[in-house]
């Protein structure tokens, strides 16, 4: 069996039981008496402690192989799922989103194994097709997780969907002990011992000017990204008046047109018209959705700048994705990705932190402009990125 396909499976499986489980901790929360503000913290716990951990977990994927990171990260998801199953106050939430984020080593490993396994003119489409994986999570987890819990959060279940979550975590670990094989043979991990280069974040950013302009650009477009995702409920039910239902359809519907892009479209973009103007386009794409969406005096053209953005992050993820990858070589490849994804955590620190405030502050469009000031730099940034370095034939 191809080893990407294994590995989409393995991270659909991984992020469907992360997904499940999202919506529900507010609901929780709640119900443990816990304020606005201490739920808001409890999200964010899990991105703060995975923006420290996932660069240390790339290095070690490096030196012992992607698979046994793969597998301690869905085990770390598995006693957070079993602690969250059980929580009875708001320490146990903020308990279980923590393991979670400080084991969360599992996804810039699937991305650094996409990497070690695809060739570099194929790097984009691989990368893509484990986006596009992980966003199938993000896209179903919610509504199987609303499912399993109830419609009534004052009688709701939130042990059934967490048992759930665990068991997809479990079925996740069978699929890369006894199916998936290593990427990295023991060659090539000894040799990422002996470079004498340091891995760290600092330290890589520091060496490759490159790879830092891709990262800043990342952790703009992913900020405004979480600007958009944080405040869109609360958008709809200001603007249009739609309830949670609605607006979870509308998320729906932008993640759909994404996963399309990232599965699909991407493969035939990248080899016509390389990394770098796939991801300008989409980050420009994402900027013209997000004017439609705060000046949209109706409905359905909301709806047109909602698709708009979604395509644009579509083309967006995996084409970044893939321009940080070029900067890396066998020996630092999860350092690199690691170092990429935790942008992604710090970004989804900062999106929601800003979008209600300006909500509060300047009303329901002021968040869509905040964040099309984040794009708008990041533009410029990927217009002009410094020269590439030469990463054994990798860069274009």
């Amino acid at each position: 069996m191809n080893r990407l396909l294994i590995l989409f499976f393995v991270s659909a499986v991984d992020v469907l039981g992360f997904g499940i489980m999202i919506p529900l901790i507010p609901y929780m929360g709640d119900r443990f008496g816990a304020s606005p503000a201490e739920i808001t913290w409890t999200l964010a716990a899990y991105s703060v402690c995975q923006f420290v951990a996932a660069p240390i977990w790339g290095r070690i994927s490096d030196r012992f192989g992607r698979r046994p990171v793969l597998i301690i990260g869905l085990i770390g998801a598995c006693i957070g799922y079993v602690i969250l199953a059980y929580a009875t106050s708001l320490t146990g939430l903020f308990v279980s989103r923590i393991i979670g984020g400080l084991m969360a080593g599992n996804i810039s490993a699937a991305f650094a194994y996409a990497s070690d396994v695809s060739k570099p003119e194929d790097r984009a489409k691989s990368l893509g097709m484990i986006g596009a994986a992980i966003g199938i999570g993000f896209m179903l987890g919610p509504a199987i997780g609303g499912a399993l819990a109830g419609s009534d959060p004052a009688t709701a279940n939130f042990v059934r969907p967490a048992v759930v979550s665990c068991a997809l975590a479990l079925l996740a670990i069978l699929l890369v002990v006894f199916v998936l094989p290593e990427s990295r043979t023991v060659a090539q991990r000894v040799a990422g011992e002996t470079t004498g280069e340091s891995r760290s974040p600092f330290a890589l950013l520091k060496r490759l000017p490159r790879l830092r302009a891709i990262i800043v650009a990342a952790t703009l477009v992913v900020s405004a990204q979480a600007i958009l995702e944080s405040i869109s409920a609360l958008w709809a039910f200001k603007r249009f008046g739609f309830g949670p239902r609605d607006a979870g359809l509308l998320l729906l519907s932008l993640a759909l047109v994404a996963v399309i892009m990232q599965g699909g479209l991407v493969r035939v973009l990248v080899p016509r018209y390389g990394e770098q103007r796939v991801a300008t386009f989409g980050a420009i794409a994402y900027v013209v959705g997000l004017l439609i969406v705060a000046f949209a005096p109706v409905f359905w053209i909301a709806v047109v700048g909602l698709l708009a953005c979604g395509a644009g992050v579509g083309a967006y993820q995996p084409a970044a994705s893939s321009l940080a990858s070029r900067q890396s070589d066998e020996s630092n490849r999860g350092a690199v990705m690691g170092t990429f994804q935790a942008s992604g955590s710090l970004a989804r620190i900062i999106g929601p932190a800003i979008s209600g405030p300006v909500f509060g502050l300047w009303g329901a469009s002021a968040p869509f402009l905040v964040a099309i000031a984040f794009v708008v730099p990041a533009v410029f940034i990927l217009l002009n990125l410094p020269a590439a370095r030469e990463t054994n034939g990798d860069e274009s």
